[in-house]
């Protein structure tokens, strides 16, 4: 848990300012911050996960007040704005360090991700089999400060208009109720 009864989760949906600048517009996320995680390497650089030799993964720490928004929900949220069926790829960014990732802080997240995972394969809701890690949080390490609100700093970065802009745009109309 995080101060004031926040909940802190991590995920994984490609490259991070694409996830990052989603989950800043989500009504109930008090913080966001683009990181790496789940690799055997302390305090990485991201020269050193861009090899793919680290084992992290680029991420969102997320805080959250579950009294506002459900960790169902965030997770909701993620489903529509990545394609979980694509091993160690998003688009064109391919590597492990863009793996499909929820990385839980409490129990309680592990089996949310699970049965929403359980649902959607049941469900064939992507029409190909979820490849999405769920593993407990591991030697988690912010990105650093130029990474940071990339897409709020660039929004006209050709990456940004091409990629994080659409990712917005369908989080904005799929999920209005739960925008900022």
């Amino acid at each position: 848990m995080a101060e004031n009864n926040q909940e802190v989760l991590v995920l994984g949906g490609g490259c991070f300012w694409c996830t990052e600048s989603v989950y800043k517009e989500v009504r109930g996320v008090t913080d966001v911050e683009s990181g790496y995680s789940n690799g055997h390497v302390k305090q990485p650089s991201y020269e050193q996960v861009c090899t793919g030799d680290t084992g992290h993964n680029e991420v969102v720490r997320l805080e959250y007040d579950p009294t506002v928004i459900s960790t169902r929900e965030i997770l909701e949220i993620f489903f529509v704005i990545h394609d979980p069926t694509t091993l160690n790829r998003q688009a064109n960014d391919v590597g492990t360090q863009y793996r499909s990732g929820i990385y839980f802080t409490t129990p309680e997240q592990q089996a949310e991700a699970q049965a929403i995972i359980d649902e959607l394969t049941k469900d064939d809701a992507f029409g190909r089999p979820i490849v999405t890690e769920v593993l407990a949080l591991n030697n988690y390490w912010p990105a650093e400060p130029y990474h940071q609100d990339f897409f709020e700093r660039n929004p006209h970065q050709g990456y940004c208009m091409a990629v994080a802009a659409p990712k917005v745009a369908k989080f904005r109309k799929t999920f209005a109720r739960l925008a900022k």
